[in-house]
């Protein structure tokens, strides 16, 4: 290959480094014991709360509810699994 005086050689360009995965939110604390049935308040709430969502979105409240969430937490978990 020529050499070519005065001219400054190409640097080589560097690969791309792949944009990083985002670390999965954690979960936040149950504020509740873990049970097996629903308090009278939670099935009253859910009775109204059903009406507006999907029944996706209501299985997955329950469940957390069920693993010691309160009605906001589970509610905020499955707005961002499921949606509305």
């Amino acid at each position: 290959m020529p050499v070519h005086y005065g001219v400054k050689p190409k640097a080589k360009a560097k690969p791309k480094a792949k944009p990083k995965a985002k670390p999965k939110a954690k979960l936040p604390k149950p504020l509740n014991k873990p049970r097996k049935q629903l308090s009278k308040l939670q099935k009253e709430f859910m009775k109204e709360h059903k009406k507006k969502h999907s029944d996706k979105h209501n299985k997955e409240m329950v469940k957390q509810m069920k693993k010691g969430f309160c009605i906001q937490q589970s509610h905020t978990i499955a707005m961002k699994k499921i949606g509305k």
